[in-house]
């Protein structure tokens, strides 16, 4: 992994891992109430609670799985990993497509939490394959790859539906082989053997791997950062259709078209925009913009009675999400290289973990203040609630924020002070 093509190779490799990983979750989303309907015989209404039980189980494997997974390519290699979690990702979209039970489904989704752990094993990667200059700007790519795999997945998947519900599980089950034979043909590895690590079970956990993480107090303060932006962050699914019809009285297809063009805002920003930011500002400033931006986008969707509003700022949430990558290198830049699966590994176990926490907090916050019989009519009150969250978040960041190098984390757990940015 020596050549710049071949390291532009093993990025786009990765960046259509994460497109398919995406697009397989928005493939089902027009279709998931046809077929819960179909195996429960219940109305939309009540089915829907099974669909948010499916969720948060995804959820639930992310946040166990996830160290697994990360620390399975620490001793392995990224390859192993990553081609058996593709492998299962089309074996378990083919079980949805035949499920004849909603117990089958469940089956299902566990498969689908336990495999998509494999960002981790994708974030650890491109640490591998990356500078630590560059490690920031081209972790843009998981966000890349979600937003538009999160805007194609939806549209081919509704255009599929039409065919049946089972048809778009059918379509990505055959996306995630096809990357599978892809993969196996053309992956290269990229972790070095004196990088490689023994296995333990103790670690490959949450808890044992943040406590392995303890040893370096800037991550692990860092991570408090990250989890509380992931909360926040995950308002936009929790809440924004229920928001937009409230608020705007949007259809359901002015709801997916705000969706679609949230979808491209990450795609620009996270595959474009930080590659020529963050280079000349570094990880801290870019950080400050991405933090700063999310909190204009939820001071003003809080306050916001209009539509073009909406749009208006969700240009800032776009701009927001610069602050995923930006965090994810100020802490890969302060561990190891032996532990870079580990350290993702956290990373997606903490979002799996407010994937849990959000929708619940934020549907139940605008419950409360929505509808006739609130006490106070304020249906913008999650978007306030993530903005302190933002706002603690970058309260936590601020010190490490203003540093612009770290000391090189194979010399040890020590810090020591450097010049601010």
């Amino acid at each position: 992994m020596q050549s710049g093509l071949s390291k532009r190779s093993a990025l786009g490799f990765i960046l259509v891992t994460l497109i398919i990983n995406s697009m397989g979750i928005g493939l089902m989303m027009p279709v998931m109430p046809s077929l819960l309907t179909e195996l429960t015989s219940l109305p939309v209404s009540d089915a829907a609670r099974w669909g948010g039980a499916l969720s948060v189980v995804y959820a639930l494997m992310q946040f166990a799985f996830g160290p697994t997974l990360g620390n399975l390519s620490d001793r392995f290699g990224r390859r192993p990993v990553l081609l058996v979690s593709m492998f299962t990702l089309a074996v378990d979209y083919l079980i949805m497509a035949l499920s004849w039970h909603l117990a089958v489904l469940f089956v299902g989704r566990i498969l689908s939490g336990v495999a998509g752990a494999t960002f981790s094993a994708a974030s650890a990667y491109i640490a591998d394959v990356s500078s630590k200059a560059d490690r920031a700007k081209n972790f843009g790519l998981v966000g890349a790859g979600f937003g538009f795999g999160f805007v194609l997945g939806p549209m081919i998947g509704g255009f599929l539906g039409e065919f049946g519900p089972r048809a778009p599980f059918c379509a990505a089950a055959a996306l995630s082989f096809i990357n599978f034979l892809f993969g196996y043909f053309m992956l290269p590895e990229t972790l070095k053997d004196e990088n490689r690590r023994g296995f333990a079970w103790k670690r490959a956990n949450p808890f044992g791997a943040l406590k392995q993480i303890g040893a370096y107090p800037e991550v692990r303060t860092l991570l408090l950062a990250v989890f509380l932006f992931d909360i926040a962050h995950y308002v936009y699914p929790a809440v924004w259709s229920y928001y937009a019809e409230e608020v705007f009285a949007w259809s359901p297809g002015d709801i997916g078209l705000s969706l679609a063009f949230v979808g491209l805002g990450f795609v620009f920003v996270q595959g474009y925009l930080i590659r020529v930011l963050e280079p000349k500002v570094g990880s801290g400033r870019t950080l400050v913009i991405g933090l700063g931006a999310n909190l204009v986008a939820f001071a003003g969707l809080a306050l916001a009675d209009a539509g073009w509003m909406a749009y208006a700022l969700i240009s800032f949430a776009a701009i927001g999400a610069l602050a995923t990558p930006a965090f994810t290198g100020l802490m890969s830049n302060r561990i190891p290289d032996n532990a870079q699966g580990e350290l993702q590994g956290l990373i997606s176990s903490a979002a799996g973990l407010s994937m849990v926490v959000s929708p619940f907090v934020m549907t139940q916050t605008f419950a409360y203040f929505s509808g006739p019989d609130a006490a106070i009519v304020f249906p913008g009150a999650p978007f306030a609630l993530a903005g302190l969250l933002i706002l603690a978040s970058m309260l936590i960041a601020l010190p490490f924020i203003r540093l612009r190098e770290t000391p090189d984390p194979a010399s040890g757990p020590q810090e020591r002070k450097t010049p601010a940015e």
